[in-house]
């Protein structure tokens, strides 16, 4: 019986692949388009910017052409293969819809990243802390609304010795981590548009407390039960 409900389990089969191929589509895009730009790009490319919109690093050309459109395909084949050597195998079949979307929102958010960082280096105005803490806040928005369908698994969700320890916990630790993130996330993209201090530091709490407030309450509830 355990034998066939491994078996029964998250597998990777054309089944399941075959939902992802426009996914394929703006991966094989983003590569193409990083060799196109690539003799267009300076020798140094602009690697970081600190809470001031200021570049503060820069990184050589071939790291700022490949380095995003690479992770973001390692990235999307590693979230594939995990799931296969996760002791809660089975449980992933229970949130397939999640942790597609997942792979979705990862991948893009490395592609509209890497875009708006290449067209920074080619001399065009963009406002990059603007579209980072824009894209960051979306992300945790949408993690956080997909947050409370993550079942039992040590890869991905809000994973602590409490919400390990036992499912009850973590379902309940998901539940409230879903509404935080959401709720951060809202204030995340509201803080965006502003270039002030306390604007970053609102943004930067609102992370901390999103990251804090689900691991405080998985150890309490654990507690409780």
């Amino acid at each position: 019986m355990a034998k066939r409900k491994a078996h029964d389990s998250y597998r990777l089969d054309w089944q399941m692949l075959k939902h992802d191929w426009p996914l394929w589509a703006i991966m094989a895009g983003l590569l193409l388009a990083a060799v196109l730009v690539f003799p267009h790009l300076p020798a140094r490319v602009p690697g970081h910017w600190n809470i001031h919109g200021e570049v503060d690093a820069y990184y050589p050309r071939s790291f700022g052409a490949f380095s995003p459109p690479l992770l973001a395909v390692g990235l999307y084949f590693m979230l594939l293969v995990l799931p296969l050597i996760d002791p809660r195998r089975e449980n992933y079949r229970r949130f397939a819809g999640a942790y597609a979307f997942l792979r979705w929102a990862i991948v893009l958010f490395l592609g509209v990243l890497w875009v708006a960082t290449v067209l920074v280096a080619l001399g065009y105005a963009v406002n990059i802390g603007l579209v980072v803490k824009a894209l960051v806040s979306v992300l945790l928005i949408i993690i956080g609304n997909f947050m409370g369908q993550f079942r039992h698994n040590y890869f991905v969700g809000i994973k602590t010795p409490w919400t390990l320890a036992n499912e009850e916990v973590w379902q309940r630790t998901h539940r409230l981590g879903a509404r935080v993130w959401v709720a951060g996330g809202l204030v995340c993209l509201a803080m965006s548009g502003f270039q002030s201090a306390w604007a970053a530091y609102v943004f930067f709490a609102a992370i901390l407390l999103m990251a804090v407030v689900p691991i405080v309450y998985s150890y309490l509830i654990f507690r409780r039960a």
